[in-house]
């Protein structure tokens, strides 16, 4: 099949040069190897395609009629290696995005709005999940995790920003409980888990000053698997929460939630955006990246 799209191919070219070593000269081979493609396809179609003499070739009424469905071949190729070229080279075709929906709402969403709205030959589709999603499964172009992944050599992993954890509560919760002041107090308090995290209701902690290492395991009674449930949960009174800094931003700034513990730090993270491995990354993916990475920076 593919010696016959060839020969077809060939075909086409010599039709349209009226010679083989015009042909050949476009193709890039030589005039030996035009004149074997024509006798190949000959023998495999069992017809003569060209009058052959010294002076012109001339196409057989056979020739005449196959000469329509080569170039029709030709041209849909031609078409395909066009397209092919335009989604490799520009901004167009599909784009798939996994995040955790906390991330895609404060940050993936407000920082590809302006880029979206200027490429409306892109089409994109966000997948928002608390869980491990398979990036060839789903077909996924880009996925943002807190882990790089860097076990897995089918995966490229680009870091975008340094992630804090912060111990926080609501003013009302602190006022009502017994006062906080060094991590053993804890134990008199309620954490609300999520249990997306692992080993939710245990915390550990480094005194800033002295690089000093506790580790304190909460009282839970209250766990969800939501960061927007887990934020409301807190504002609200009815506990402490370990929260990514950049999840509650907004919270921390209007003043409805609290750090606790700020002589302390917990562990921190890294965000990464996470591309298949590809020789050459589509031009969409490669502008979606540094559109996240100077978001991120500036932020």
């Amino acid at each position: 099949m593919l010696d016959n799209l060839r020969g077809m191919a060939v075909f086409a070219s010599v039709v349209g040069h009226g010679s083989f070593s015009g042909s050949a000269r476009e193709l890039g081979i030589t005039t030996s190897a035009v004149s074997q493609q024509i006798r190949s396809l000959e023998n495999e179609l069992g017809v003569v395609l060209l009058h052959r003499s010294t002076r012109k070739l001339s196409l057989t009424e056979a020739g005449e009629s196959f000469y329509e469905s080569a170039k029709d071949v030709v041209s849909a190729a031609e078409q395909g290696r066009i397209k092919v070229n335009q989604l490799r080279d520009e901004l167009a075709g599909s784009l798939r995005v996994s995040t955790t929906p906390e991330l895609g709402v404060n940050h993936i969403l407000p920082a590809l709005s302006t880029w979206m709205a200027a490429h409306d030959d892109l089409s994109v589709t966000y997948l928002a999940d608390n869980h491990y999603i398979d990036m060839i499964d789903e077909r996924i172009d880009i996925a943002i995790r807190m882990s790089p992944s860097i076990n897995d050599s089918s995966l490229s992993s680009y870091p975008l920003t340094d992630v804090r954890q912060l111990l926080v509560a609501s003013p009302q919760y602190l006022r009502q409980h017994p006062k906080i002041n060094t991590p053993k107090d804890l134990a008199d308090h309620q954490l609300i888990c999520i249990e997306i995290m692992k080993d939710a209701n245990q915390i550990d902690m480094i005194q800033t000053e002295t690089n000093k290492k506790t580790r304190v395991k909460m009282n839970s009674r209250i766990y969800t698997n939501n960061v927007f449930m887990a934020t409301t949960l807190a504002k609200e009174g009815h506990g402490l929460v370990r929260m990514m800094e950049m999840d509650i931003k907004k919270e921390l700034e209007s003043g409805e939630l609290v750090e606790v513990l700020t002589g302390y730090q917990l562990p921190s993270f890294v965000l990464y955006a996470v591309t298949l491995n590809r020789d050459q990354q589509p031009a969409k993916i490669t502008r979606c990246l540094e559109v996240l990475k100077k978001y991120f920076h500036a932020n």
